[in-house]
């Protein structure tokens, strides 16, 4: 009864191995097919249903692979450290590191990848790993932007490695770096362009200023140059029109004073006149009568009253005579002094 019960248990571990080995073959299929998620799926229960450590440990290998794969590489980290805890020494152990260098660089830990990847290279026996550790630290160094160094590492590979499956990548990011340096060096030129233009700005702006402010003063110094010469001007102008008022005021005074001359010279003239028509009518009355007396005396004839009015008349016409000729003369030179002022 004892060995039934063993032959049944034996059996039963003998089917579950089975069903494991059956679910990694399928999940590896899966993997294959690029079914990420499904194949995730099936090495879940087979990890599960293992019997063994080395067999969860491949399972656990192909779920980090698919877990790469489907870009989860924080949990394919996690189920790759597992596996090497599980079976440290395995067929899968140094494969394990490579995957988790892998899954480091998508995680942007460079520097940590680098290291796996450099130990998997030292302990790999064959030209295929040492071309992939090489490949995937050369893809490390680009990211960090050491780009020399990641041409060095590309470049060996071409060199050593011409028939890896790797030749052609690294080909190409030879390429892209030969690019990214002239991109780089096109940059600097750019940047030295943009800078000198800045430069010319920055002195054409400050030309332009110095240039303003020059204008500006010269305004301000034309502006005063003129205000002086206007102020000059008008001081000249005031000066020659105080000049012209004081030598007009000077001839009136001379005009006035020569008009009051004339005045007083006319009524003095006009005085004398007087003067002299008196005693010119003085004088032909007194000649006139010693006339008359002569003829009377000379004749002896007796004159009656009426002649002697009569005479008399005469005399006094002569008078008035000259006293016209004198007034016409004294208004002639009225008329002269007056045409003077």
């Amino acid at each position: 009864m004892a060995a039934l019960v063993f032959l049944a248990a034996a059996s039963a571990v003998t089917a579950a191995e089975s069903e494991a080995r059956a679910a990694v073959s399928r999940g590896i299929e899966l993997y294959g097919e690029g079914k990420w998620r499904e194949a995730i799926l099936e090495l879940r229960k087979a990890s599960t249903a293992a019997a063994s450590s080395e067999e969860r440990a491949e399972a656990l290998y192909w779920i980090g692979m698919s877990e790469i794969g489907s870009s989860e590489y924080e949990a394919a980290v996690q189920d790759l450290d597992a596996a090497l805890a599980l079976d440290p020494k395995g067929l899968r152990s140094l494969d394990t590191v490579y995957q988790k260098g892998r899954a480091f660089f998508h995680l942007g830990r460079y520097d940590a990848a680098i290291l796996l990847l450099k130990g998997y290279a030292d302990a790999a026996d064959d030209d295929a790993r040492e071309a992939a550790a090489a490949y995937w630290i050369g893809e490390c160094l680009f990211s960090l932007g050491r780009l020399e160094d990641a041409k060095d590492v590309f470049s060996a590979i071409i060199e050593k490695y011409p028939g890896s499956v790797k030749y052609e990548a690294s080909s190409y990011r030879l390429a892209l770096i030969e690019r990214k340096n002239i991109e780089t060096e096109l940059l600097k030129l750019l940047k030295w362009s943009h800078e000198e233009s800045l430069k010319t700005v920055e002195e054409y702006q400050r030309r332009e200023r110095s240039y303003e402010q020059a204008i500006v003063a010269y305004q301000k110094r034309i502006a005063e140059m003129l205000k002086d010469t206007r102020t000059a001007d008008l001081e000249k102008d005031n000066r020659a029109l105080t000049a012209t008022l004081a030598s007009l005021e000077a001839d009136l005074a001379a005009a006035k004073k020569r008009a009051e001359d004339a005045a007083a010279q006319s009524a003095a003239a006009k005085a004398e006149l007087d003067s002299r028509v008196a005693a010119a009518s003085a004088d032909a009355a007194r000649a006139a009568l010693a006339a008359a007396a002569a003829q009377t005396a000379a004749t002896a004839v007796p004159v009656s009253q009426s002649e002697k009015i009569a005479r008399l008349l005469a005399v006094k016409a002569g008078a008035l005579a000259v006293k016209e000729v004198l007034l016409e003369r004294l208004g002639a030179e009225k008329t002269v002094t007056e045409d003077a002022k």
